[in-house]
């Protein structure tokens, strides 16, 4: 996560109603269009939502996609 908040890339894993989902967060609104670009993602599927940076507690602006299926990366 904090990657995400220096301007990284996030890829946070979770289960969501039985299904393998992550979400791919960054407070770089452009890097995150740009991947989406990159994957044929649908842009307009960007998520805004204010994180709490744990270093300092104040809230950022920060976007995410949802990804599911074809577009979630294998692990590792």
């Amino acid at each position: 996560m904090l990657h995400a908040m220096d301007g990284g890339l996030w890829l946070h894993r979770h289960i969501w109603q039985g299904r393998a989902m992550a979400h791919l967060v960054s407070t770089d609104r452009a890097r995150l269009i740009a991947v989406a670009v990159d994957i044929c993602f649908p842009v307009e599927c960007l998520q805004f939502k204010p994180l709490k940076d744990p270093r300092t507690s104040v809230r950022r602006d920060a976007w995410h996609f949802d990804l599911g299926g074809p577009f979630l990366p294998p692990r590792p």
